[in-house]
């Protein structure tokens, strides 16, 4: 039996590829003044955005507790499969990781868990090439190297109207946030090691946008790239991005996808956030 693949639910995987491949999605929780639910399943992005939009609103996020993860590879591997590579958002923002590390420890050696350092569609390319290497008969070891070196090969870059709602997670440090909210920039911010970092610092949200595009030619290279772009109720925004991304890219930009990101980055990110992940093919 083939090797089966675990995600979770940051890796927003664009509609048009639901179905095409074989992966088990454990989803994180939201938290909206008090009221849990499962991100997808039981909370959308809107209602995020429109509780961040409330005066005294709280909203949270938490991560799947380890049985979750203990039920699903259990599962997996009791309908058969050799073994499983568990796929997570960085362990710097998430505790996803490291509830899915004890769950593995509970399980057995044949569960492998990887650290994919970012989120959103730098985690699902991640997952998606994982589970493409355990459909063409790769063993544990190898759908496990697929995932890490497709981690390896995404830049995760976003933009965001205010670093308030990163810095009430603790997603970002105060000074950073203060530092943005003093000079009155729009930042552009990045992953680096897992971690979110301050990019560039612009005046405007429409050089901010320019700019963002930019960097993601730069962050391309030379070779083929899939590109992933977020955003949270700004359609027109991320479609304007998606374009002149292509524009500059050319031919050398194979699959572009367009999501609106899930409910837990949105509770740290804020309504208007649009944001690229590159994923370098070679």
């Amino acid at each position: 039996m083939p090797v089966a693949v675990v995600t979770d639910s940051t890796a927003y995987l664009p509609p048009e590829l639901h179905g095409t491949y074989d992966l088990t999605v454990v989803p994180l929780t939201v938290v909206i003044n008090g009221d849990e639910g499962l991100e997808g399943d039981e909370i959308s992005p809107a209602e995020v955005a429109r509780a961040l939009g409330a005066r005294r609103a709280a909203v949270s996020t938490s991560r799947p507790a380890p049985e979750q993860f203990v039920t699903a590879y259990r599962k997996l591997l009791s309908s058969g499969a050799d073994g499983i590579v568990s796929v997570h958002l960085s362990a710097k923002l998430s505790g996803t990781y490291e509830a899915a590390q004890l769950a593995a420890t509970e399980v057995g050696a044949q569960v492998q868990v990887v650290d994919s350092k970012t989120t959103g569609m730098g985690l699902g390319f991640a997952a998606l090439a994982a589970a493409t290497a355990a459909g063409q008969g790769s063993d544990l070891s190898g759908v496990r190297d697929q995932a890490a070196d497709h981690a390896s090969r995404v830049s995760t870059l976003f933009y965001v109207d205010t670093l308030e709602f990163l810095r009430r997670g603790g997603r970002i440090g105060a000074a950073s946030a203060l530092l943005g909210t003093a000079l009155a920039v729009k930042p552009i911010l990045h992953m680096v090691d897992g971690a979110i970092v301050v990019r560039d610092k612009v005046r405007t949200a429409g050089r901010a946008l320019a700019r963002l595009v930019d960097l993601t030619v730069e962050a391309s290279g030379s070779g083929e790239v899939d590109i992933a772009v977020h955003h949270l109720e700004a359609a027109d925004r991320a479609g304007a991005l998606a374009d002149a991304v292509a524009m500059r890219l050319g031919d050398r930009l194979r699959d572009c996808y367009i999501t609106e990101i899930g409910a837990v980055v949105a509770a740290h990110v804020g309504p208007g956030a649009a944001g690229v992940v590159v994923h370098r093919r070679t």
